[in-house]
This record gives structure tokens, sequence and C-alpha cells, in this order.
């Protein structure tokens, strides 16, 4: 099984002899270095590069490419050696890219010498740099490892060489560059590649309605939230202007994955759906693409049936107000029959709207039952039987899902809403009393609690999709009032400390994390990450407010601020359950805290906008099956992988 690696993640080599692929969208050159114990570079014959494509143990290619292979034996090698590096570079001269940032993302792979993939890696983050060290090998207590590393550097390849210690970096990186220069008039162009998978289906669009869809309206008129990516989405662009609804992070340089295998659709019918569909470079990958294309689809084909009845409905009153504007067809039965002309070519187009989004609405009903069964369990609902074969993961998802999404116009049809991991933005569950039919039938007690239990199961999915330790729950009850709701994650041991209670406990809680982003952001400006307190948890972070504001005076508020602006960039996350009328004495100083956090609700409420068209979405919260113990099952499973991780 490939493991996809993420910045800083190891894995276990399996053999000894590899090749290593390197795929770009554009030529680059692909090198080795060799280290010792300290990961020091001793000397020019160290470094296996286009001038010089052989050292023992590593073979790589002699001039820059958009696809390279690397032949590496790591039996081979010299017994001081203890690291290989592998390194990228943009070849320099005039017209070519001077930085990663200005071209696609490069994909390296380590393979068996039978092309199997061992591991991958994306690198991804890349800016001004010109050279990068990609992966690592290296020896740890007589086995082999793989690392994924990343590390770019703007001053080119003297930079890297540098910093790996080489004596004269600046010499060498010169006579490579001079090397592939003299190589880059045998090299190809690589033909363009696919950057976006298309969803080529519903031939039934808007056109089959009669109608064309509406343009999108701009998001900030509508009463909703707007949603482009959950993750990121924002009322307004930071420094304004229209807003990016860009997904972040989105691959762009993705190669299409092979064609997915179903069995033939019958001659006439659509394609058979199949579960990951979409491009990416891991199946995760593909399937939330697949899910926010189905979003999308639906948006559109529902945008597309309204607009079509709009536009029937317009006809018909102008048509009755030409037929009844002439005093002619005002007696006897030409009135009538004008009436009923133009109500059945309303009914006509209608109907055929209609049909077309029944076309439309079947084909993704046919696509979410083959997408949901396949899903993992950090997309999957709570029924889902993925959750009866659970286990701590190795590494963190792309994304988490929040609730379901729906329209009325296809009330059975629900879409997973998922927000990207690690969260950008902090979480509020309204405990207040809505609009909706759903609230309206609820007390107010009952809204509270409900809240709660919410708050509870999104925390519990969160510890379930990270690695054992790596994510710790702070919860801050300041009157204690949803001990009930809170006793899964107390039972089960999996918090960080007992729910803080009483003033003294709130000021405790937030005194800890305030502190916390205040060292981890001055050792990223100071560029000095060794230097944090050894006691200093640098996994990520989740507290839990419940009833705010009660319990909180202006100080707590300051710093409670504080973390919802600076804490998800440094690993603290905020999920909140208030009801901001609770909180209408601050005034309007609280109103960037509730701009800042993504607004969900414990009952179903249409309160979320996507940003194609517009459309106020009907949320519902996840909820666990009735008297199925899943959540207690997973948080017993959390913790007892966290306390194996401490011994």
């Amino acid at each position: 099984m490939t493991a996809e690696l993420v910045r800083g993640q190891n894995h276990t080599l399996p053999q000894t002899r590899l090749e290593i692929r390197v795929s770009a969208g554009s030529p680059v050159v692909a090198g080795a270095t060799l280290g010792d114990e300290r990961g020091t570079v001793r000397g020019a014959e160290w470094i296996a590069h286009p001038a010089s494509h052989r050292v023992p143990g590593l073979e790589v290619s002699r001039q820059a490419a958009a696809d390279h292979r690397l032949a590496v034996d790591l039996d081979a090698l010299p017994a001081e050696v203890h690291r290989v590096t592998v390194v990228l570079a943009l070849p320099m001269g005039a017209g070519r890219p001077v930085s990663f940032g200005a071209v696609a993302a490069p994909f390296v792979a380590v393979t068996g010498l039978d092309g199997t993939e061992i591991a991958t890696f994306t690198l991804t983050g890349l800016d001004t740099e010109s050279a990068v060290s990609a992966l690592e090998l290296y020896r740890r207590q007589g086995a082999w490892k793989v690392r994924a590393v990343g590390q770019g550097y703007a001053a080119g390849l003297a930079g890297l060489f540098a910093d790996q210690g080489v004596a004269e970096a600046a010499e060498t990186a010169a006579a490579i560059q001079e090397a592939v220069a003299s190589g880059l008039a045998r090299s190809v162009t690589p033909p363009p590649r696919t950057t976006e998978g298309e969803r080529v289906r519903h031939p039934a669009g808007p056109a089959a309605a009669g109608a064309q869809a509406p343009a999108p309206p701009v998001p900030e008129a509508q009463p909703a939230e707007p949603l482009g990516d959950p993750a990121s989405a924002r009322t307004e662009a930071p420094g304004g202007g229209p807003i990016d609804y860009a997904h972040p992070r989105r691959q762009t340089s993705a190669p299409p994955p092979p064609p997915p295998t179903a069995p033939p659709a019958a001659p006439g019918q659509p394609p058979r759906p199949v579960a990951g569909d979409a491009t990416g470079w891991s199946m995760d990958e593909r399937l939330y693409n697949q899910i926010w294309g189905m979003f999308e689809d639906l948006a559109r084909a529902v945008a597309a049936y309204r607009s079509a009845v709009d536009f029937a409905e317009s006809r018909m009153d102008q048509e009755l107000d030409r037929a009844l504007s002439d005093p002619r067809n005002r007696i006897g039965g030409a009135g009538d029959r004008a009436r009923e002309a133009a109500r059945a070519k309303r009914d006509e187009l209608t109907g055929r709207a209609r049909e077309a989004l029944e076309r439309d609405l079947a084909e993704l009903a046919a696509e979410s039952a083959v997408v949901e069964p396949a899903l993992p369990a950090a997309y999957a609902g709570w029924d889902n039987p993925v959750w009866h074969a659970y286990r701590v993961p190795m590494e963190i998802p792309m994304a988490l899902r929040l609730g379901d999404l729906r329209l009325g116009e296809a009330p059975d049809l629900r879409i997973p809403l998922l927000v990207r991991l690690p969260l950008e933005r902090g979480i509020w569950i309204d405990s207040g009393r809505t609009a909706s039919e759903a609230a309206a039938s609820t007390t107010g007690d009952q809204l509270r609690g409900l809240a709660v239990e919410t708050a509870v199961t999104l925390a519990a999915r969160l510890l379930a999709v990270y690695p054992a330790g790596d994510f710790s729950v702070h919860v801050v009850d300041p009157a204690g009032s949803a001990a009930g709701q809170l006793s899964p994650l107390v039972g089960s041991g999996v918090l960080a400390g007992p729910p803080a209670a009483g003033a003294e406990g709130v000021a405790s809680v937030l005194a800890h994390l305030t502190r916390r982003v205040d060292l981890v952001q001055m050792a990223i400006r100071a560029g000095a990450a060794d230097a944090l307190p050894p006691d200093l948890d640098t996994g990520e972070h989740l507290l839990i407010v419940n009833d705010f504001p009660h319990g909180f005076d202006d100080r707590a508020v300051t710093q409670l601020r504080y973390l919802a602006d600076e804490g998800p960039s440094v690993g603290v996350h905020l999920l909140m359950v208030a009801d901001r009328e609770d909180a209408r004495a601050y005034g309007p100083v609280l109103d960037p805290l509730w701009r800042s956090l993504l607004r969900i609700t414990p009952v179903a409420d249409d309160h979320l906008a996507d940003p194609w068209v517009g459309h106020a979405w009907t949320y519902e919260p996840l909820r666990t099956p009735q008297g199925s113990r899943v959540l207690e099952q997973v948080l017993a499973l959390v913790a007892e992988a966290r306390r194996g991780g401490r011994r």
C-alpha cells in the first residue's frame, strides 16, 4: 500500500534497491547528496548531479527534464553515509522560471524496481525558492526510512549546498548549472497536463429545461453565510474586494488518475457512477473533489430549474397582459381562452424543466449511493459501517465532515459538508432560537443540550482522525451545566484535563492556550523552533467553550478573540457553543468574533449559501444512530492508542 506523505512524515522502506521518480510540469534538475550522521556532505564527490551523475549507490539524470528516474542501491553506499537527500532545482536561463512558485508542484515517488510505489510526496507551498530538498532516505537503528522534507531555498543550489556543509557550495552549484545549460538543447518540453477533472455528466442540463442558468449573485447580498470551500469561506476578502472561493492548497498540477473501472452502461444510458472519479493524488483527494463536484452539480441543476420556472411564470404574465390589454378580449370567451393558453404554455415549460431536474437528481442520487459507502471515516456519517473497522490513523486526512447539506427540491439527496484540515477557522454552534421549523419545535433548554452534543460529536470526530497524541481537547464549562452531554469525553479520558468551571477555570485554560500561541508564534518568527520549552505540547488543540459569555470577564473575552484570530495558524482551534443574543451586553465588540467563525446549528437550518448561485442550503448536523454506542467505542480506541503512545 502506497504511503502518501506530507511534509515531515516518514515511512519505513521495505527494500534497499529503489527508484525515485520525479514528475514536474516543466524541466527541473534532479540530483542527490550523501550525508554523514549529522547530515553533512563531506565534499563534491558526495553529490550526484548532471555533471557527475554517478556516485557509489546512486545514479541520476544527465540533464534537466520534466520527468526523472533516480536509481538507488542503499547497500552500495559507503559505510559512513547515513542520509541520502533528493535535490530538485530549476535550470537557469533566459525565459525560464526563476522560482517553484511559478511552476507546477513537483511530485516525487519512491518505488521498487518493478515500479510499485512505496511512498509519494507532492511538494506544495513553494514560492520564491529555486532549489528544494525533496526527500531524504536515512538510516535509523539499522533500517532505512524515507522522510518528506520539502525545504526550499531562495538562494538556489548554492544555498542548499551551503546548508548541508559543502565547502565550495557556490562553485559546485555553478558547475551544475553550466552542465545543465549545455544539455538543455536536448530536452523536450512535455505536453500540457490536465489540471482539473471535467465532470462530463448531466446531458439534460439548463438548456434542456428551456432556459439558461442565472448568473451567480453577489454573495454578500445573500442572507446565508457563503460557502466556497467552508474552511476558507469569508464574508469579505482580507483587503476588501471580491471573495476568493478557490479551494485552499488544491493541487493544480495533478495528472489525471487512471480511469476508474465500472460495469458498462446500457446503450443510451449515462455512464454508471464510480466512487473517486475526480482528479487527485490520492483516493481521499479524489473523493473530496468528487463530493464538491456533486455539490456544484446539484446547485446548478436546481438553479436551472428555478430559472426555468421563473421564466415560465414571467412569460405567462406577459402573455396575459398582452391578451387582456385588448378590450375585445375582455368580453366573451376570448379572455378565457387566452388565459388557458398562457397557463398551458407555463405548465409545459415547467414540466420540461422538472423532467430535466429529475434526470439530474436521479444521476446524482445514483452517484451518492456509490460514493457514500466508499467514504473513509473522516468523510463518513456515524451510521457508515466504516466506523466498525475504525483504527487510529497514522496521518490526518484531507478534510472532515461536519454535517450534510440539502435543497428543498431534493430533500432525500444529501451532500456531505467537508472542511479542510487542519481547521483554518473556528466553529460556532448556535444554541439560540432560529427561524427554522426544527428550532421552532424545540425548547431553549433542548437546543442548548443538542448544541453541546453536537460539539461533543465534532470533537470526537477530530480526535478520531488525528494520529494518537497529536490532538488535544480542552473544555470550558463555567457553570457545569453540560456535565451530562460531556460525559463521553470525560468518561473516555480523552480530555487534556477536567472541564474548567467557574471564572478561575476559564482564566486558567485561556492563559494556558494563549501562552502556547504566543510562544509558537515567537518561535516561528525568530526561526527558533528548537527553543520552545520542553513541556510545550506542539500538537493541535481544540478549545470547547460552552455557554459563552457566562463566566467571561473583559480580559477573558479579549483572550478568546485572540485565540479565534491567531490560534488556527499555530494549531489552536475554537469550538464555541453560544447564543449570540446572550452576548449582546458586550455590544459590537464581539461582532468580529462571530464573523470569524463558521456558524452551524444543532438542528436543521437553512443558513449556508453556495458560492455559485447563492442557494440557501439546509444544514443538518451529524447524529449517531439511536441506541448506537459507536461514539463511545471510537473514543475508547482513541484513549487506548494515546495511553499506548505514552508507554
